[in-house]
């Protein structure tokens, strides 16, 4: 579903991205480590076209991302940090406008069905997002990402802030995404949530993707030794 083939992204003399070359399937969970400046968001800016690659080429179900054209954008959804969502509107309303956007008309019962898929509870549906939690914005932005039928994920440290019963509700609905076939793409610092939801792990060092991991074949604490190596 998600490939770089090469792919390089550079700002002048400064090398971002070097020639990283890695596949996610289907169903995948490839969680992505690093320090901040190791390219983890720069390559999920690449996969969404909001960046031109220098050189290289990613793709999404077989398709070569150009920026600003929407032919790879329909298969994504995208999970930043912050979810954006808008304050003044209730969960559903915030769904029901991005789904439209998206080309679906939901009626309240999909919409609902939709949200109690992410994890998010009943009596939090007529309220307005403004008030919500990070965890509880995030499940919104989850409900999106499936009521648009989303193909692949990409995340951006979707669990800094969150308490660990939010860390885990969030593992829980990730794991319900990959169930479903749903390809996720995730950066983040959390080596141990990591290893519980990912299919994979990669470890990333100044642009250069190190090792690639199968998460079933490491503990977290041979990750955080790996990862420790890595980075000096």
């Amino acid at each position: 579903m998600l490939q770089a083939i090469d792919l390089t992204k550079k700002y002048g003399n400064q090398v971002a991205l070097n020639s990283l070359n890695l596949t996610v399937k289907p169903g995948e969970v490839f969680c992505l480590l690093g320090q901040n400046g190791a390219g983890k968001t720069t390559t999920i800016n690449l996969f969404l076209g909001f960046l031109q690659a220098t050189s290289g080429e990613a793709r999404v179900n077989g398709i070569p991302v150009v920026p600003g054209q929407p032919e790879t954008v329909k298969h994504l959804a995208y999970i930043p940090e912050v979810v954006m969502l808008y304050p003044n509107l209730t969960s559903l309303e915030n769904l029901d406008f991005f789904s439209r956007i998206a080309g679906f008309d939901y009626d309240r019962e999909a919409l609902e069905a939709y949200l109690l898929r992410a994890g998010l509870r009943e009596d939090a549906f007529d309220k307005r997002v403004g008030n919500h939690s990070k965890g509880m914005r995030q499940k919104v932005g989850i409900a999106i990402a499936i009521a648009k039928n989303a193909s692949a994920v990409l995340m951006d440290e979707p669990t800094s802030g969150l308490d660990p019963g939010a860390t885990h509700d969030f593992t829980e609905t990730v794991k319900t995404l990959a169930g479903n076939n749903t390809s996720v793409f995730m950066a983040t610092h959390d080596i141990f949530n990591a290893v519980n939801m990912a299919s994979h792990i990669g470890i990333m060092r100044k642009g250069n993707l190190v090792h690639v991991l199968r998460a079933d074949d490491i503990s977290s604490d041979d990750v955080r030794q790996l990862y420790l190596e890595t980075i000096r």
